[in-house]
Protein backbone atom coordinates (compact mmCIF):
# COMPACT_ATOMS: atom_id res chain seq x y z
CA UNK A 1 0.00 0.00 0.00
CA UNK A 2 1.34 3.35 -1.10
CA UNK A 3 1.80 6.38 1.08
CA UNK A 4 1.91 9.69 -0.11
CA UNK A 5 3.44 12.35 2.23
CA UNK A 6 2.61 10.16 5.69
CA UNK A 7 -1.39 9.13 4.57
CA UNK A 8 -1.53 5.96 3.49
CA UNK A 9 -3.45 6.02 0.02
CA UNK A 10 -5.32 2.77 -0.76
CA UNK A 11 -6.10 3.88 -4.61
CA UNK A 12 -3.43 2.02 -6.41
CA UNK A 13 -5.19 -1.53 -5.67
CA UNK A 14 -8.84 -2.27 -6.20
CA UNK A 15 -9.34 -4.41 -3.08
CA UNK A 16 -7.09 -2.44 -0.66
CA UNK A 17 -9.11 0.79 -1.98
CA UNK A 18 -12.36 -1.35 -0.57
CA UNK A 19 -11.00 -1.76 3.03
CA UNK A 20 -11.66 1.67 4.30
CA UNK A 21 -15.13 0.93 2.83
CA UNK A 22 -15.56 -2.08 5.18
CA UNK A 23 -14.09 -0.61 8.33
CA UNK A 24 -16.25 1.84 8.53
CA UNK A 25 -19.44 -0.19 8.51
CA UNK A 26 -18.07 -2.67 11.35
CA UNK A 27 -19.94 -2.23 14.66
CA UNK A 28 -18.92 -0.41 17.54
CA UNK A 29 -18.86 -3.98 19.15
CA UNK A 30 -16.64 -6.14 17.58
CA UNK A 31 -15.23 -8.95 19.51
CA UNK A 32 -14.79 -11.68 16.99
CA UNK A 33 -15.35 -11.49 12.66
CA UNK A 34 -15.27 -13.49 9.83
CA UNK A 35 -13.10 -12.40 6.89
CA UNK A 36 -14.31 -14.63 3.67
CA UNK A 37 -11.72 -14.83 1.01
CA UNK A 38 -8.76 -13.94 2.68
CA UNK A 39 -6.24 -14.15 0.22
CA UNK A 40 -2.83 -13.32 1.67
CA UNK A 41 -4.01 -11.61 4.64
CA UNK A 42 -3.93 -7.83 3.66
CA UNK A 43 -7.11 -7.24 5.17
CA UNK A 44 -7.28 -9.91 8.11
CA UNK A 45 -4.20 -7.82 9.28
CA UNK A 46 -6.57 -4.52 9.61
CA UNK A 47 -9.42 -6.21 11.10
CA UNK A 48 -7.37 -7.66 13.75
CA UNK A 49 -7.04 -4.00 15.22
CA UNK A 50 -10.70 -3.65 15.36
CA UNK A 51 -11.70 -7.48 16.58
CA UNK A 52 -10.32 -9.17 19.21
CA UNK A 53 -10.80 -12.28 17.03
CA UNK A 54 -10.38 -12.88 13.24
CA UNK A 55 -11.34 -15.67 11.44
CA UNK A 56 -9.65 -15.50 7.86
CA UNK A 57 -11.09 -18.41 5.53
CA UNK A 58 -9.98 -19.39 1.54
CA UNK A 59 -10.31 -22.21 -0.38
CA UNK A 60 -7.12 -21.16 -1.34
CA UNK A 61 -3.99 -23.52 0.04
CA UNK A 62 -1.62 -21.15 -1.59
CA UNK A 63 -3.05 -18.24 -0.18
CA UNK A 64 -3.92 -19.67 3.11
CA UNK A 65 -0.08 -20.24 3.49
CA UNK A 66 0.98 -16.70 2.88
CA UNK A 67 -1.94 -14.99 4.92
CA UNK A 68 -0.54 -17.75 7.70
CA UNK A 69 3.22 -16.26 7.82
CA UNK A 70 2.12 -12.52 7.76
CA UNK A 71 -1.50 -12.06 10.14
CA UNK A 72 -0.66 -11.31 14.13
CA UNK A 73 -1.94 -13.98 17.12
CA UNK A 74 -5.41 -12.98 17.03
CA UNK A 75 -6.35 -14.18 13.47
CA UNK A 76 -6.84 -17.75 12.76
CA UNK A 77 -6.21 -18.54 8.61
CA UNK A 78 -8.43 -21.60 7.66
CA UNK A 79 -8.48 -23.55 4.24
CA UNK A 80 -12.02 -24.20 3.78
CA UNK A 81 -14.84 -23.47 1.47
CA UNK A 82 -17.66 -21.53 3.18
CA UNK A 83 -20.50 -23.21 1.30
CA UNK A 84 -19.55 -26.26 2.81
CA UNK A 85 -17.78 -25.66 6.13
CA UNK A 86 -19.35 -25.69 9.73
CA UNK A 87 -19.75 -22.26 10.81
CA UNK A 88 -20.71 -21.26 14.32
CA UNK A 89 -24.16 -19.97 15.15
CA UNK A 90 -24.44 -16.69 16.23
CA UNK A 91 -21.13 -16.10 16.99
CA UNK A 92 -19.88 -13.41 14.72
CA UNK A 93 -20.48 -9.19 15.16
CA UNK A 94 -19.12 -8.81 11.58
CA UNK A 95 -18.83 -11.03 8.49
CA UNK A 96 -16.54 -9.17 5.67
CA UNK A 97 -15.54 -10.05 2.45
CA UNK A 98 -13.45 -8.37 -0.65
CA UNK A 99 -13.95 -9.72 -4.11
CA UNK A 100 -14.80 -13.10 -3.24
CA UNK A 101 -18.52 -13.30 -3.75
CA UNK A 102 -18.46 -13.63 -7.70
CA UNK A 103 -16.74 -17.18 -7.14
CA UNK A 104 -19.87 -18.29 -4.73
CA UNK A 105 -23.67 -19.38 -5.20
CA UNK A 106 -25.28 -16.20 -2.75
CA UNK A 107 -28.34 -18.51 -2.55
CA UNK A 108 -26.08 -21.04 -0.72
CA UNK A 109 -24.20 -19.00 0.99
CA UNK A 110 -25.60 -15.96 2.07
CA UNK A 111 -28.27 -18.22 4.33
CA UNK A 112 -25.04 -20.12 5.82
CA UNK A 113 -23.69 -16.46 6.79
CA UNK A 114 -26.90 -14.88 8.17
CA UNK A 115 -27.01 -17.74 10.49
CA UNK A 116 -23.23 -17.18 11.76
CA UNK A 117 -24.00 -13.43 12.66
CA UNK A 118 -24.96 -12.64 15.89
CA UNK A 119 -28.61 -10.49 16.32
CA UNK A 120 -27.26 -7.16 15.19
CA UNK A 121 -24.48 -8.10 13.25
CA UNK A 122 -23.41 -6.72 10.20
CA UNK A 123 -22.59 -8.61 7.00
CA UNK A 124 -20.36 -6.25 4.71
CA UNK A 125 -18.84 -7.27 1.61
CA UNK A 126 -17.59 -6.03 -1.96
CA UNK A 127 -17.37 -7.95 -5.08
CA UNK A 128 -17.48 -7.99 -9.04
CA UNK A 129 -20.60 -7.98 -11.11
CA UNK A 130 -21.00 -8.85 -14.90
CA UNK A 131 -21.79 -6.06 -16.82
CA UNK A 132 -25.53 -6.40 -18.88
CA UNK A 133 -24.55 -4.86 -21.90
CA UNK A 134 -25.95 -2.60 -23.55
CA UNK A 135 -27.34 -1.12 -20.48
CA UNK A 136 -24.12 -0.64 -18.80
CA UNK A 137 -22.11 0.36 -22.01
CA UNK A 138 -22.00 4.12 -20.74
CA UNK A 139 -21.63 3.63 -17.09
CA UNK A 140 -18.59 1.04 -18.46
CA UNK A 141 -17.11 3.91 -19.94
CA UNK A 142 -17.05 6.36 -17.80
CA UNK A 143 -15.05 4.08 -15.13
CA UNK A 144 -12.35 2.94 -17.50
CA UNK A 145 -11.73 6.59 -18.26
CA UNK A 146 -11.93 7.44 -14.53
CA UNK A 147 -9.84 4.75 -14.01
CA UNK A 148 -7.34 4.89 -16.06
CA UNK A 149 -7.08 8.55 -15.67
CA UNK A 150 -6.84 8.41 -11.62
CA UNK A 151 -3.89 5.70 -11.71
CA UNK A 152 -2.05 7.39 -14.86
CA UNK A 153 -1.64 10.85 -12.61
CA UNK A 154 -0.73 8.91 -9.19
CA UNK A 155 1.88 6.81 -10.63
CA UNK A 156 3.73 9.87 -12.32
CA UNK A 157 4.69 10.91 -8.85
CA UNK A 158 7.46 9.80 -7.42
CA UNK A 159 6.17 7.59 -4.84
CA UNK A 160 4.19 5.80 -7.49
CA UNK A 161 7.07 4.69 -9.83
CA UNK A 162 8.93 3.59 -6.37
CA UNK A 163 5.27 1.56 -6.00
CA UNK A 164 4.97 0.35 -9.63
CA UNK A 165 8.79 -1.11 -9.42
CA UNK A 166 7.58 -2.55 -6.09
CA UNK A 167 4.66 -4.13 -7.39
CA UNK A 168 6.20 -5.91 -10.14
CA UNK A 169 8.54 -7.60 -7.65
CA UNK A 170 6.06 -8.65 -5.58
CA UNK A 171 3.96 -9.91 -8.56
CA UNK A 172 7.43 -12.01 -9.90
CA UNK A 173 6.89 -14.12 -6.73
CA UNK A 174 4.58 -16.16 -4.63
CA UNK A 175 1.30 -17.47 -5.88
CA UNK A 176 -0.65 -15.30 -7.82
CA UNK A 177 -4.70 -14.16 -6.50
CA UNK A 178 -7.04 -16.57 -8.14
CA UNK A 179 -9.47 -14.92 -10.55
CA UNK A 180 -12.89 -15.38 -11.73
CA UNK A 181 -14.84 -13.91 -13.99
CA UNK A 182 -18.81 -13.09 -12.68
CA UNK A 183 -21.11 -14.60 -13.69
CA UNK A 184 -24.33 -12.54 -12.69
CA UNK A 185 -25.19 -8.37 -13.18
CA UNK A 186 -25.84 -6.42 -10.63
CA UNK A 187 -29.67 -6.76 -10.99
CA UNK A 188 -29.29 -11.01 -10.77
CA UNK A 189 -26.98 -10.20 -7.58
CA UNK A 190 -29.61 -8.00 -5.92
CA UNK A 191 -32.61 -10.27 -6.45
CA UNK A 192 -30.61 -13.32 -5.16
CA UNK A 193 -29.47 -10.95 -2.32
CA UNK A 194 -32.84 -9.78 -1.37
CA UNK A 195 -34.25 -13.69 -1.65
CA UNK A 196 -31.83 -14.87 1.04
CA UNK A 197 -31.38 -11.63 3.17
CA UNK A 198 -34.35 -9.47 3.74
CA UNK A 199 -33.56 -5.45 3.96
CA UNK A 200 -30.49 -6.00 2.62
CA UNK A 201 -28.67 -3.23 0.14
CA UNK A 202 -27.10 -4.01 -2.91
CA UNK A 203 -24.96 -0.73 -4.07
CA UNK A 204 -23.48 -0.34 -7.61
CA UNK A 205 -19.61 0.94 -6.98
CA UNK A 206 -17.07 1.54 -9.97
CA UNK A 207 -14.56 -1.14 -11.26
CA UNK A 208 -17.53 -2.36 -11.80
CA UNK A 209 -18.10 -3.77 -8.34
CA UNK A 210 -21.05 -3.84 -6.06
CA UNK A 211 -21.33 -3.46 -2.17
CA UNK A 212 -23.16 -5.72 -0.36
CA UNK A 213 -24.64 -4.33 3.14
CA UNK A 214 -26.95 -6.63 5.53
CA UNK A 215 -27.70 -6.05 9.45
CA UNK A 216 -29.17 -9.43 11.00
CA UNK A 217 -32.16 -8.01 12.75
CA UNK A 218 -32.28 -8.32 16.75
CA UNK A 219 -33.77 -10.39 18.64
Amino acid sequence: MLTIRGVINPAWDNNAHCQPRLLRALPARCERVLDLGCGKGAFAIRLAKRAGRVDAVDRSAEMIEVARRVVPGNVTCQLGDVAEMTLPDGAYDAITSISAFHHLSLPVVLPRLAQALRPGGVLIGVSHHRLELPRDLAFKGVMVFASTARRSVLLCLPEGRRYRREMYQRMAVGPAMPGMDPQLTIREVRRQAERALPGVTVKRLALPRYELRWRKPEQ
